[in-house]
């Protein structure tokens, strides 16, 4: 049986946390996938009084981490301690990573090593970055070769994102369901899932499961009986989860 994931960040215990409690105390969720937005270490001990499993999400560029970059590379570990923190502290399976902005794919094997930390999983991104927020142009981690560059440097496992894998479909010209069907080929330890605004985008979105133009059925459809996916829809709402009760029905329908 599948297992459906919570997008949650760390810091979210003043807003998401109590409907979150109601909403696993009444199965409509399986576990969080917390990410860890950097200096928030004092909010742990807060998600630990949660009774729910949790995966942990590394930083990314946004939040100064980019393992593409040899410059990064201390700033990089002492991001990536917190989370390890984090990820000791609530006893996780697993630490999604991203592979970086720019770059050398190479560097960022060579860093994902170097923090030796047997839970990481490499996520797959797309080819280019969001304009004018992501700090850079092109991500790391955009198709199968750079993937498997990292996963057999340094041992990590990979987490599929369905909608980065189309938008560097799209980028790449290629039909993005056989795109997807070569990154499953790596064996994905879990998923990321949303609907997808325009198909033919390079660029990533989030809209809620049934307001895009993904053909949800067939890609669940490739999902393995066991699947552990993180459902990462916008939330409309500032103080409630009331959407993600609609992408889990939604899902329910399909």
């Amino acid at each position: 049986m599948n297992k459906r994931g919570l997008k949650l960040w760390s810091i979210n215990t003043d807003c998401y946390y109590e409907d979150a409690k109601k909403l696993y105390d009444n199965n409509i969720f399986d576990y969080i996938e917390l990410y860890v937005v950097p200096d928030s270490l004092d909010t742990l001990s807060t998600w630990q009084k949660l009774n729910i499993p949790f995966i942990i999400h590394c930083p990314h560029f946004a939040h100064g981490f980019n393992l593409a970059k040899a410059e990064k590379k201390q700033s990089n570990k002492k991001i990536f301690m917190e989370v390890q923190q984090f990820a000791d502290g609530l006893n996780v399976p697993y630490i999604v990573i991203h592979g970086g902005i720019d770059g050398d794919i190479n560097e960022t094997a060579k860093q994902l090593a170097d923090l030796k930390d047997s839970r990481a999983l490499i996520e797959n991104k797309p080819f280019r970055a969001l304009p004018n927020k992501m700090g850079g142009e092109f991500c790391r981690g955009y198709n199968v070769e750079e993937i498997k560059t990292v996963m057999e440097f340094s041992g990590c496992g990979f987490c599929l994102d369905f909608g980065h894998a189309i938008c560097a479909a799209n980028s790449l010209n290629v039909d993005y369901f056989d795109y997807i069907k070569d990154f499953m080929k790596l064996e994905p330890k879990m998923f990321h899932l949303t609907d997808i605004s325009d198909i033919k985008s390079e660029y990533d979105s989030h809209p809620h499961l049934g307001q895009g133009e993904l053909e949800l059925n067939k890609i669940l459809q490739m999902l393995p009986d066991d699947a552990i996916i993180t459902f990462e829809t916008v939330k409309d709402s500032q103080s409630n989860l009331n959407d993600f009760v609609e992408d889990m029905l939604c899902l329910k329908s399909i």
